[in-house]
């Protein structure tokens, strides 16, 4: 009997100019996806992907429906070319972003209503927080309780606190930049190994995301999400959820609320589940996996293309 498998979906990844374009020479199915997106945006996001330039690739509202197009048509060459590499899938999860490509890939959304939010998902985030006033920073090596405690002592009257549980050895802090400096200062006397800053152009999955998060809801309240195929893990409370319903309110609660990747990986775990696919840019979730439950072996594909 095949064990179940989980399908991943990153929100982050190569943003880098080409990305897409070894993957989308190699399957029409690829192509087809990447073309879909040119006309529902209205501007060619493929050429933007394979040819840059850069700098307008990496804004977030054009790098959010560039991570999501790149992941789906990854799904869909997976489904012409390589179906058997599916047998099984039970469950599907993302990181941030990549929780719409997992409502795509179980069937729950639209990849043309999924693309149009991701785009104003990517706008919304970067209009709520001015230039400058927001940071983030990953804390390495300081158990998650000691981080959020770090993030207590420091916020004052600001903001601060996890934004992504990304592995018992990593979780990422964001809010204001100042408040983002002192809780770094404050995990480092708490025994932190390191505390990286990120070059990142809002502090996403915090508070200061509300004003998003508003903008988002009636967007998302307004889009058709039907029952997913196979069930769908969210990002805001790391809970296996098969309604359409259930999936639309987690989407509009996690711009917001911080991601609860480890809890989402030791549930997949606990329900069987032994193998993983990663699919999409990069291999970021496959190394995050290993280092929480060693026991799923993670395969990934899109990544190198």
């Amino acid at each position: 009997m095949t064990s179940p498998l989980a399908l991943l979906f990153p929100g982050q990844g190569s943003q880098c100019v080409g990305m897409g374009k070894g993957l989308c020479d190699a399957s029409s199915a690829a192509r087809s996806v990447f073309a879909e997106a040119d006309r529902v945006l209205g501007f060619s996001l493929s050429r933007l992907c394979f040819e840059g330039p850069e700098e307008e690739l990496k804004l977030t509202a054009n790098t959010q429906p560039a991570i999501l197009t790149h992941s789906v048509a990854a799904f869909r060459d997976l489904e012409t070319r390589w179906p058997e590499r599916l047998v099984g899938a039970a469950f599907a999860a993302g990181h941030s972003l990549g929780e719409y490509s997992a409502g795509v890939a179980a069937g729950a959304l639209e990849f043309a209503d999924a693309l149009r939010l991701a785009r104003q998902r990517g706008t919304f985030m970067q209009e709520a927080v001015p230039p400058g006033v927001g940071a983030m920073a990953a804390v390495i090596g300081l158990p998650a309780e000691e981080v959020e405690a770090a993030c207590r002592e420091a916020a004052g009257t600001e903001v601060v606190g996890p934004a992504n549980f990304n592995s018992p050895e990593q979780t990422v802090i964001a809010g204001h930049a100042g408040a983002v400096t002192r809780a770094s200062e404050a995990c480092k006397r708490r025994g932190a190994k390191r505390v990286l800053p990120l070059a990142v152009s809002a502090p996403f999955h915090s508070a200061l995301m509300a004003p998003a998060r508003q903008r988002m809801k009636p967007l998302l309240e307004a889009t058709v999400f039907r029952d997913p195929a196979i069930p769908v893990v969210t990002n805001a409370d790391a809970r296996v959820s098969d309604r359409g319903a259930l999936l639309r309110e987690a989407l509009i609660r996690q711009i917001d609320l911080p991601v609860r990747w480890v809890e989402t990986v030791r549930l997949l775990a606990a329900r069987g589940v032994a193998r993983a696919l990663e699919i999409g840019p990069g291999n970021v979730l496959g190394g995050l996996v290993r280092r929480i439950e060693r026991g799923i072996a993670v395969e990934s594909h899109g990544g190198a293309q």
